[in-house]
Parts: structure tokens; C-alpha cells; sequence
């Protein structure tokens, strides 16, 4: 075995965008073809948080801080514990993202770039999910897409899942740069 697979660490994803984008789907996805833990942005946030989202108020930067903080410390136990993980969160703001940036420098972000018309549709498609389609103009609004300094893989969100993820799997093995939508 060379020297390069004996310290290679195990990857960390973070697959980010607007709600509706496939955040999950893909994530989930991903996770399993990497063999990695999963874990689901949505389910770190507060109980304040939900039931803002769900009374259609859109969150404020304060309220994103402890949910951020909380997926961060999911990372950063990942990395200490050389566990391959993907995480699914919005980070809709560079300042996110540098947030989360702070739990590992192995983590990558995998941006999942959709139009407004095709977020606001799948988003209005789901059942049971606490974000509603009228705060999808607010996603959009906090959106910063990363710029190319954040060495982020961003991928159309609209084709299909299974070629993003093989995508992503190429890109981390080395195989393909982070790429631009």
C-alpha cells in the first residue's frame, strides 16, 4: 500500500442548497454509495425553528446559528473519528458555510444548483415535511452560491440523482475537478 491510501482520510460531504434541490435524495444517496454515516441537516434543528418554518416565517441568521452549530459538532466528531459522513444542510450563506467549515478540513460541499419554478414544485409535491412552499422565495433571497474559491462541486440539481452522485464519487476519488454548473 502507498503512502497516499495509508493517510488518506475519510471523506466528509456536506450537500447544501435551496430547499427542494434534493438535498436528501441525493445525500442519502451518496452515503450509501460511499459507505458513509448519513445524516439529515433537518433533524438538527430546535423545536423554535420548526415551528417558525411551519407558521411560514422564513429563519433569521440567530435562528440558523445553534442548528449550524449542531451539524458542525456532528462533523467534527466524524472527523475525529475518521468516519466517513454526509450531512444534508442548506448553508444557503458563505458565512454558513464557514461556519461548518471550522468542524473539519476534510469536509467538501456538494452544491445542488435547481431554479426557483422546480423547487417551489417539488417542494409543494411533499407531504408531511415542515418547510412550506411559500418560504421558498427566502431561500432564494439568502442564497450566496459558493464561489470558486470554496472548491465546491456544483451540480444540477434537475438531473438525475444517481449521475450526481456518481459524479460526486469520481470528484472525491480525484478523478474529476469540482465542477461548475
Amino acid at each position: 500500500m502507498d503512502s497516499a491510501s495509508t493517510t488518506r482520510r475519510p471523506s466528509i460531504v456536506v450537500v447544501m442548497g435551496v430547499s427542494g434541490c434534493g438535498k436528501s435524495l441525493v445525500g442519502a444517496a451518496l452515503a450509501q454509495a460511499m459507505g458513509a454515516a448519513f445524516a439529515e441537516g433537518d433533524s438538527y434543528h430546535p423545536a423554535a425553528n420548526i415551528a417558525r418554518m411551519s407558521s411560514g416565517l422564513a429563519l433569521r441568521d440567530e435562528d440558523r446559528w445553534g442548528w449550524l452549530d449542531a451539524i458542525a459538532d456532528e462533523i467534527a466528531e466524524a472527523d475525529r473519528n475518521g468516519r466517513a459522513l454526509v450531512v444534508t444542510c442548506s448553508a444557503l450563506k458563505r458565512s454558513y458555510r464557514d461556519r461548518l467549515r471550522l468542524a473539519s478540513p476534510h469536509m467538501r460541499f456538494v452544491y445542488l444548483d435547481v431554479g426557483r419554478d422546480v423547487a417551489a414544485s417539488r417542494v409543494a409535491g411533499r407531504k408531511g415535511h415542515f418547510m412550506p412552499a411559500s418560504l421558498i422565495d427566502s431561500q432564494f433571497a439568502a442564497l450566496e452560491p459558493p464561489d470558486a474559491d470554496e472548491k465546491a462541486n456544483a451540480l444540477d440539481a434537475t438531473r438525475d440523482p444517481d449521475e450526481l452522485v456518481a459524479e460526486v464519487i469520481c470528484a472525491l476519488a480525484g478523478e474529476l475537478p469540482a465542477s461548475q454548473t
